[in-house]
C-alpha cells in the first residue's frame, strides 16, 4: 500500500483458531491483504498467520521486520523509515491485539512522534474477552500484565491486588507465562481470601476455550491443569 499519508496499522491475530475468517472483520482482512510491510515479534509464525489470511501478495515479496523485546538497544527507527518513502505497516501481535501486553506500545509512540497517522483495527482481546465472559466487575478494572515469579513477591502482589479489589471494587486483571500457571494458581489458592472471586479463562478463541469463575474456597475443591495452556486471571 503505498500513499502520500502512509498509516500505522495495528492487527490483531487470532488467540489460537486456525481461521482469520472466523474473528476478524472482512475489513481488517482486507487491509491485511494490502499491505506488504509488517512489524512482528516472530517472523516465522507472523508469515504463517499471513497465510491462513489469503494474502494476495507472495511471501517473497513481503517486507518483515522483527522487533526483539529483549533488546533494549534495538533501533526502532529502522522500522519506521519505510513510511518515508509512502509505505503503510502492519503492526502484528503474536496472539490478540497489538500493543496490549505487548511490545509493539513501542512502535506506536515511535509513530506519533513522527506524525504517523495509527489505525487500530478490529479483532480479539483475551483480556476483555475475559472480562466479559467473568461475571465480575466491568465498569471498574485494571490490567496489570505479569506478577512477580519469586514466590514472596509475588504473594505480595497477589494481597496487594486483592486489597485494591475489595477497597475500589474493581476487577483485578494478569496473566502468567503457559508454564507457569499451575504454580500461579496455587499460590492464589494458598493466599487469597476463601471469599475472593477468581476468574480463570483459558485457550480464548479456541476449541478448548473454557472459562469459570467461583470463590477461592470452590476452587481448592476442583484444581483445574493450566499448564501450557493461554490463561487470564481475574479476581474481585
Amino acid at each position: 500500500m503505498n500513499a502520500k499519508n502512509p498509516c500505522l496499522y495495528l492487527i490483531p491475530s487470532t488467540l489460537g483458531s486456525d481461521d482469520p475468517e472466523l474473528f476478524l472483520p472482512k475489513g481488517t482482512i482486507d487491509i491485511i491483504h494490502q499491505l506488504k510491510y509488517f512489524i512482528v515479534e516472530n517472523e516465522k509464525t507472523a508469515r504463517a498467520f499471513l497465510k491462513t489470511c489469503k494474502i494476495v501478495f507472495s511471501q517473497s515479496e513481503l517486507i518483515i521486520l522483527e522487533l526483539d523485546k529483549h533488546d533494549q538497544k534495538q533501533d526502532i527507527q529502522t522500522f519506521l523509515k519505510h513510511f518515508k518513502d509512502g509505505h503503510s505497516i502492519g503492526l502484528l501481535s503474536e496472539a490478540g491485539c497489538p500493543a496490549v501486553a505487548d511490545p509493539g506500545s513501542l512502535i506506536v509512540a515511535a509513530a506519533h512522534r513522527l506524525n504517523i497517522t495509527v489505525k487500530p483495527l478490529v479483532g480479539p482481546s483475551s483480556l476483555l474477552l475475559a472480562l466479559m465472559a467473568s461475571g465480575l466487575d466491568g465498569q471498574r478494572f485494571c490490567f496489570h500484565g505479569y506478577l512477580p515469579i519469586d514466590r514472596d513477591p509475588k504473594s505480595k502482589a497477589i494481597l496487594k491486588l486483592e486489597r485494591e479489589a475489595q477497597i475500589n471494587k474493581e476487577t483485578q486483571i494478569f496473566i502468567e507465562t503457559p508454564y507457569r500457571n499451575n504454580t500461579l494458581f496455587k499460590d492464589l489458592l494458598s493466599t487469597c481470601n476463601n471469599e475472593t472471586r477468581l476468574c480463570v479463562a483459558v485457550d480464548l478463541n479456541t476449541s478448548d476455550e473454557w472459562i469459570k469463575t467461583m470463590r477461592i474456597q470452590e476452587w481448592k475443591k476442583q484444581i483445574p491443569e493450566l499448564h501450557k495452556k493461554q490463561v487470564v486471571f481475574l479476581l474481585l
